[in-house]
């Protein structure tokens, strides 16, 4: 099952999508061609998938981190529950 992204925001500085994961939900194996910024807007875990392996990251609504672009990875609702974030694709 996919995650459902919806676009917000995109002008020539951001991108910014909301996702919806519905539990066992995933991106799919993915790279980003900007740096970004999750916001999670849930408290859970998501199992993130990439070459150097796998791992589950716990995420608090509210708390943010950012990545770099660049890598190849797959993130995967691991909770019972719809997971969400929104995530702000620097330009």
């Amino acid at each position: 099952m996919k995650a459902i992204g919806i676009s917000q925001l995109e002008n020539d500085r951001v991108i910014v999508t909301e996702y919806r994961f519905a539990p066992g939900a995933e991106t799919g194996f993915h790279v980003h061609a900007h740096d970004y910024v999750v916001v999670p807007l849930s408290t859970g875990i998501l199992r993130l998938e990439d070459a150097a392996g796998t791992k589950e990251a716990r995420l608090a609504m509210g708390v943010s981190y950012a990545r770099p672009a660049g890598i190849a990875h797959n993130v995967v609702n691991a909770n019972d529950f719809e997971f969400r974030f929104i995530e702000i694709e620097l330009k």
